[in-house]
């Protein structure tokens, strides 16, 4: 059963994505993932969303889930089906920061996304 961190807690200042985890005997299965926002500064935005892939090489024109565009601190989760898509073996995480208003320009979040395989997913 996958339960794993997909993107560690880290501090981001720019628009970045962690490398891929493979999905081994859980593809084809669905996830509950976990958007946890630790820290913030005022004035910003964040944007994550999952990416798929069958090879690691085509992770595809649009992400498999997206999170809502979050402001704030909190814990968030999102249902991600991959069983009309067993073919992908490969996910990951990328995110995009927006900084506005006054002050410092640069955009700061911590924050990390966990994976679970959904409860009745692991024996297949």
């Amino acid at each position: 059963m996958l339960d794993i961190l997909l993107i560690p807690e880290q501090t981001v200042e720019a628009n970045g994505e962690w490398p891929e985890i493979d999905l081994g005997d859980a593809a084809g299965k669905k996830f509950l993932l976990t958007l946890t926002i630790t820290r913030i500064i005022e004035q910003e935005s964040l944007d994550v969303s999952i990416w798929g892939s069958i090879d690691k090489n085509d992770w595809g024109q649009k992400p498999l889930a997206v999170f809502p565009q979050k402001f704030y601190t909190g814990a968030h989760s999102i249902l991600l089906d991959l069983s009309e898509h067993p073919q992908i073996r490969y996910l990951r995480g990328k995110w995009g920061v927006n900084r506005w208003g006054r002050g410092e320009p640069k955009p700061r979040f911590t924050f990390s996304v966990h994976i679970r395989q959904a409860a009745g997913e692991a024996a297949a």
